[in-house]
């Protein structure tokens, strides 16, 4: 069994979402967040956003287009809070968890995808309730839960390095 035909808007979905996994990926591990004013994370707005409406118009279940609008929140509103967040760190905070969370949102239908449809013909998936899919579904919800508070930490903490070089001097 091969693995079922995409439709050319679904092509460009993938095809154009998918650049948005290293982007993100990058970022998270160079700056430890999203950063949005930067080229990767130019990048990262513009493949998420031609993922994320793309799905509109080959979304077959309504939680696929829940998903796509609620990524879409979270997408816009954390590179809408650039300018609140500059020199403001609870809205950068805000922004960093925002992003993150686009990041999850990214994450998990894709992973959901690659294990029901590869390998082509015998796909790890074959079940929404398969303990493999919930597994991995699971700890893209750990990792977000662990590493929105780490980097919001991180932040604090670079927040705090200019004041404490000040009381130094």
């Amino acid at each position: 069994m091969a693995v079922p035909p995409i439709s050319p808007i679904g092509r460009l979905h993938t095809l154009g979402s998918l650049p948005a996994i290293p982007f993100a990926a990058w970022m998270l591990a160079r700056h430890g967040r999203i950063i949005p004013g930067s080229p990767a994370g130019r990048a990262y707005l513009g493949f998420m956003l031609l993922g994320a409406l793309t799905v509109y118009p080959i979304a077959h279940e309504p939680i696929s287009k829940a998903f796509a609008t609620l990524t879409l929140v979270a997408l816009l509103g954390g590179y809408g809070l650039s300018r609140l967040a500059s020199g403001r760190p609870f809205w950068r905070y805000v922004q960093t968890a925002s992003l993150s969370l686009s990041v999850f949102l990214l994450m998990l239908p894709t992973t959901s995808e690659i294990l029901r449809r590869l390998p082509a013909g015998h796909p790890f998936v074959t079940d929404m309730k398969d303990p493999l899919l919930l597994g991995a579904q699971g700890a893209l919800l750990q990792a977000l839960l662990v590493g929105v508070p780490l980097q919001i930490r991180s932040l604090v903490r670079q927040a705090r390095l200019p004041a404490m070089s000040k009381v130094a001097h």
